[in-house]
């Protein structure tokens, strides 16, 4: 099977994806989806320029680690701050029901209806700041790269349905993350390794209420 990447622009590639098991039509579409990313960042920067070498572990990895985590029976997800569509719009290539993009920038906006028209995905776009966007009713919010934790509870709050979950990627400052926002918030927190990123956790969190 023929991945559409060019090598040039990487030191690492799809193969990163295996622990995962995806499919090979997902592999693909995620392919088309990092060419427009070489190619827009020309002109948009959408990720760190010293990231591009290592696109698929550092972005495509680290995002699609959260598909195998999705709760059951999930039927909306929002993701926060999409920025360059990770992780939603790589979940939402993996299979993941009605992802709502939630992104300010509108460069990056046309950037996203570009990849989600090249790989035939369905999403919705917000081309709006996340705490103007009317209530989703999302049972699941993802976000990654974004703000601290309490400010993203706080930014989720309108939108998480009640039983809903949380998948948040973080870094080495998570578990004072974690302490600050405990401050205010009652959470049920699990910790996961994340598989992109040695220092780097996923927060799966659940029974999120203010304390």
């Amino acid at each position: 099977m023929v991945f559409h990447v060019k090598q040039d622009h990487k030191s690492d590639g799809p193969e990163v994806l295996a622990p995962l098991s995806l499919s090979a039509d997902a592999v693909t579409r995620l392919g088309l989806y990092a060419d427009l990313l070489v190619k827009w960042q020309k002109t948009i920067n959408l990720v760190g320029p010293d990231t591009i070498p290592s696109l698929w572990s550092r972005h495509f990895l680290d995002s699609a680690q959260l598909f195998p985590l999705l709760p059951q029976n999930i039927h909306r997800v929002m993701d926060m701050g999409s920025g360059a569509g990770f992780p939603g719009l790589v979940l939402a290539i993996l299979g993941a029901p009605d992802v709502h993009l939630v992104e300010s920038d509108a460069r990056k906006c046309a950037f996203l209806r570009e990849v989600a028209r090249v790989t035939e995905t369905p999403v919705t776009i917000h081309n709006a700041r996340i705490e103007k966007v009317p209530p989703l009713g999302a049972d699941l919010i993802t976000a990654r790269a974004l703000a601290p934790l309490e400010k993203l509870l706080a930014w989720a709050e309108p939108h998480l349905l009640p039983g809903g979950h949380c998948l948040f990627l973080k870094g080495r400052a998570a578990e004072d993350e974690l302490t600050q926002a405990a401050k205010e918030w009652n959470i049920a927190t699990q910790r996961i390794p994340s598989l992109s990123d040695p220092s780097g956790l996923v927060l799966h969190l659940e029974e999120v209420r203010r304390g």
